[in-house]
């Protein structure tokens, strides 16, 4: 039987980067990647199935219909994965148009496109078609010191990057109730792993801290997160592409809270261990506590119950051990740093509006 084909839109980013490279190189299925190369969109990411027949890339933008509608028909798609997105929030700050064009006007592009396509396919074809969209945590805003997001839990956005994507949330869940889409929405909790571009947290203090650069810490620190590993989160798309029920959204997290101070002290201690350097010495003082970020939410934390119970998924690392995993890969692919962040990104701050 003849491999299924995703179209995986940002493909060349963070979490889409590892799917993709999980997909190809497991020899799941063969995968169309449209990206449009934007600053954390990379080609080094691609490197290990660049020459792969299973990873046809397409560099191009997710609001070009007419792009979109072709690859569809041309590679006869089983499904699409939504992961193209403006993600930094400090970034939606300062340029807050880029994420209400990507966001919001790209995902509507995709579900028209989806919508064409599915009017030229025989019924069962339509019926197995899934659009997977996937989302954030942040779309519910800021939690007090107890409880958990569910899936039940109202949106409350609080940053021009939440807000874009609760707005395109919306648009699947309305295009299912509407048109009939087979739309699946998930909301993560925040991701880390390799191939993280080095503005987020956990790469921006793992490569201060190899240089001995200052490392920066938000206001007190105590702004609380639950983290999950990337890989974990791959494993719970691919569960949600072939048992996921169409018109559901399934919250996924690594029941792992920790504050950014827990995090940023663990990162440190762990590059003591793994590449001492007696000039830097013990890395905990480059801590330097910076004025917050605008409206920063307090504390996210997920249910994953439901994935749990009905797709039977559940993260595979512990904090400590994907974090550990995290800090090797970034010591051992310097020159992955260095390529993608030449010209684009200089551990400066962001997001301060």
């Amino acid at each position: 039987m003849s491999k299924h084909t995703l179209l995986v839109t940002g493909g060349a980013g963070f979490i889409g980067g590892n799917f993709v490279l999980d997909q190809v190189t497991g020899g799941k299925t063969r995968v169309v990647n449209l990206d449009l190369l934007t600053y954390a969109g990379n080609m080094a990411t691609l490197a290990q199935v660049v020459d792969n027949p299973d990873h046809i890339f397409v560099h191009g933008d997710i609001r070009d219909r007419e792009l979109v509608l072709s690859l569809m028909k041309k590679h006869d798609v089983s499904a699409i994965v939504n992961f193209a997105a403006e993600s930094h929030v400090d970034r939606s700050i300062d340029a807050p148009v880029d994420f209400i064009q990507t966001n919001i006007v790209g995902t509507f592009e995709l579900l028209e496109a989806s919508r064409a396509y599915l009017e030229g396919l025989p019924p069962a074809r339509r019926e197995a078609f899934r659009f997977l969209h996937v989302s954030t945590d942040e779309i519910f805003g800021s939690l007090g010191e107890t409880g958990k997001f569910t899936e039940s839990t109202p949106y409350a956005p609080n940053s021009p990057y939440s807000a874009s994507k609760a707005a395109s949330d919306h648009l699947a869940r309305a295009y299912h109730h509407t048109y009939g889409m087979p739309t699946i929405i998930t909301n993560c909790s925040n991701n880390y792993g390799p191939h993280q571009f080095p503005e987020k947290l956990i790469p921006l203090v793992i490569m201060k801290g190899l240089s001995g650069e200052a490392v920066p810490v938000y206001g007190d620190g105590k702004n609380v997160r639950d983290w999950l590993y990337v890989m974990d989160h791959c494993e719970a798309l691919e569960a949600v592409l072939e048992k996921g029920r169409p018109g559901q959204t399934y919250n996924v997290g690594g029941n792992s809270e920790k504050t950014n101070m827990e995090v940023v002290t663990r990162i440190l201690d762990t590059l003591d261990e793994l590449a001492p350097d007696s000039r830097i010495g013990p890395r905990t003082g480059l801590i330097t506590h910076v004025a917050d970020r605008p409206g920063h939410d307090r504390r996210y934390a997920i249910d994953a119950g439901k994935i749990q119970r009905e797709l039977g998924w559940r993260p595979r690392e512990t904090f400590d051990t994907g974090l550990r995993k995290t800090v090797r890969w970034y010591i051992e692919n310097r020159q992955w740093v260095d390529k993608v962040t030449a010209d684009k990104y200089r551990g400066q701050r962001l997001g301060l509006g």
